[in-house]
């Protein structure tokens, strides 16, 4: 069965960090480009940040540039978005994606990010 399943969300402080998991099952997803999108609410789900196979190219929402790193392990079959300098308006449902080289998607159920004093 194939899953995406993130881990690391929750309650920070403004300017607090946070290091969000997503672990790939099912399948091996060293050939795919993987993504995090975030969802805040009443708002369309964004891409935040993604990675290539190799982890060598990345690239990131300008939001976030210079506070977000994505990283990954494939040997871990594991993507990582470390968070810096979180601010009110990074709160939001954070999803995994996993981009195949064959052109299916799959999406992780997500995990909550909520920045707030």
């Amino acid at each position: 069965q194939v899953q995406l399943v993130e881990s690391g969300g929750g309650l920070v402080q403004p300017g607090g960090s946070l290091r969000l998991s997503c672990v790939a099952s099912g399948f091996t997803f060293n050939n795919d480009y993987m993504r995090w999108y975030r969802q805040a609410p009443g708002k369309e789900r964004e891409l935040v940040a993604g990675i290539a196979v190799s982890g060598g190219s990345t690239n990131y929402v300008d939001s976030v540039k210079g506070r977000f790193t994505i990283s990954r392990d494939n040997g871990k079959n594991t993507v990582y978005l470390q968070m810096n300098s979180l601010k009110p308006e990074d709160t939001a449902v954070y999803f995994c994606n996993a981009l195949r080289a064959g052109g299916n998607i799959y999406w992780g159920k997500g995990t909550l990010v909520t920045v707030s004093s």
